[in-house]
């Protein structure tokens, strides 16, 4: 932990927002890779506190379980939602009931935050020795939110106005309370308990807070975000792709930043999750998704889904979809191909044109150029594998493996019959169904003898165009002899 590093973080995550009009409770609505409130734990993790807390209520057992399925978040259950001053107390009484310490409070559905601007809120609490400090934000237009006003002299916050309180000078100020605070969490404490339900809603107001400490003596604070659109909160399917774009638009600037090559920024989308190196290239209207990493001098799209896969050192996938695969230095995938999951293509491998691969391992500089399928197979090194060929793996029950050996020269419109291996160096004749293993070195033909019935068009089909054609190129043939 550093010096600012709070002692605690709760997140504000209970509310059912039907405003989503959706069976998924809000929060964990996704955008760029994570659920909402997965995207506020991760800032708030950016700031390593000590304890970290998400208050829970609508959907609990939904939310906790996908809080839950990467590494574990603590949790607090509120059982009614009785207002943010009630929900900070469960958060408040699952670590114990009082927190020395700064304890920062933020919502769940605020996916912009960041951890920075959250950490430059601890910091300055920190500095002004502030009893609450107020993350707050400087809008092109504060209509309907509540205006910071603040001490001219010391620029101490004096209260917060809703607009529909504020006086005429008050509503030309365009600093707004973002609803994300951090407290002095003792001060906090008590103060929770004195919070009144006396009001509209018969609720516990985090805000109230503010005046009892302010009327006790304590100063309150404000720290300025840098950027607004930080602290929007999502309330509707429409704010969701609003904060999609503009999260998609800081992820792929960071991108840029660090030397990638987006081509056309405004078609290309990019999780949160997704790394890469220097010089790699992305084309117009490809999607990077999950844990996708794009190593140096790779080169990925056009019109790609690459998903949870790793694109090796120089590798290129053109016009095709990746999902949980791993792509070799320099090799080459598409246009067109399917690799499914549990694929890893070896360096200079090839999956080509309208190729499908599930749970294969393809070696070094192997290539499985067009129109195939391989699924449950390991092929050795520069091994060839003929196009419209089909690795056999299903009997109707269960799956079965194929393998087949460096160097091998399989022919067009091959079967592989699972379980079926096929050795080293060996050469399969074209439209042969392999259903029993190869020794190295052999050649393997598995096909029925061919029969030329001469004739037969001309007394079986009579006085069609085949038989017309047939009947004029004898008569050629008879001329030229």
């Amino acid at each position: 932990m550093s010096a600012t590093s709070p002692a605690a973080v709760v997140v504000l995550a209970a509310g059912e927002g039907t405003r989503m009009k959706s069976k998924t409770p809000k929060v964990l609505h996704e955008i760029s890779g994570r659920s909402l409130v997965g995207h506020v734990v991760a800032a708030a993790r950016e700031l390593d506190p000590q304890h970290l807390v998400v208050v829970v209520g609508h959907a609990s057992e939904q939310v906790t379980a996908h809080l839950n399925a990467g590494d574990a978040v603590r949790t607090a259950f509120q059982a009614e939602q009785n207002g943010t001053g009630h929900a900070v107390r469960m958060g408040l009484e699952e670590l114990g009931g009082s927190v020395e310490g700064t304890v920062i409070v933020v919502c769940g559905d605020t996916p912009l935050l960041s951890g920075e601007t959250l950490g430059a809120l601890a910091a300055t609490h920190a500095a002004d020795a502030n009893a609450v400090t107020v993350l707050s934000a400087e809008v092109p237009d504060s209509t309907g939110y509540g205006r910071i006003v603040r001490d001219s002299a010391t620029g101490a916050v004096t209260e917060i106005v809703e607009h529909k309180d504020a006086t005429d000078e008050q509503r030309t100020i365009r600093e707004i309370n973002s609803g994300v605070f951090a407290f002095d969490g003792r001060l906090l404490g008590d103060a929770l308990g004195k919070v009144r339900t006396d009001n509209s809603q018969g609720e516990e107001y985090l805000t109230d807070v503010l005046s009892i400490l302010r009327e006790a003596g304590h100063r309150v604070g404000a720290s300025v975000a840098g950027d607004h659109r930080e602290i929007l909160g999502i309330n509707n399917r429409l704010q969701l792709a609003q904060a999609r774009r503009l999260l998609n638009e800081r992820l792929l600037e960071r991108a840029m930043l660090a030397g990638v090559t987006v081509v056309d920024p405004a078609s290309t989308l990019i999780d949160a999750t997704v790394t890469y190196e220097r010089d790699a290239v992305v084309h117009p209207g490809t999607q990077l998704l999950g844990t996708t990493h794009l190593a140096e001098d790779s080169e990925v799209g056009p019109n790609s889904r690459i998903e949870d896969t790793v694109v090796g050192t120089g590798a290129r996938v053109d016009n095709s979809v990746t999902h949980s695969a791993e792509i070799g230095a320099g090799a080459l995938v598409g246009p067109y191909a399917y690799l499914r999951p549990g694929t890893r293509l070896g360096a200079k491998a090839k999956a080509g044109t309208y190729v499908e691969m599930k749970n294969a391992t393809v070696g070094e500089g192997t290539k499985v150029p067009h129109l195939s399928y391989v699924g449950d197979a390991t092929i050795g090194d520069h091994t060839n594998i003929g196009a419209a060929s089909v690795f056999v793996n299903y009997d109707g029950v269960a799956k079965h493996h194929t393998t087949i050996g460096s160097h091998c020269r399989t022919g067009s419109d091959n079967m592989f019959v699972a379980p079926v291996t096929v050795g080293d160096g060996v050469y399969t004749a074209a439209g042969s169904v392999i259903t029993k293993d190869v020794p190295a070195g052999s050649l393997a033909v598995a096909r029925g003898q061919q029969r030329n019935i001469e004739g037969w068009v001309a007394r079986k089909r009579p006085g069609s165009a085949a038989a017309q054609a047939a009947q004029a190129s004898s008569r050629e043939t008879d001329g030229q002899s």
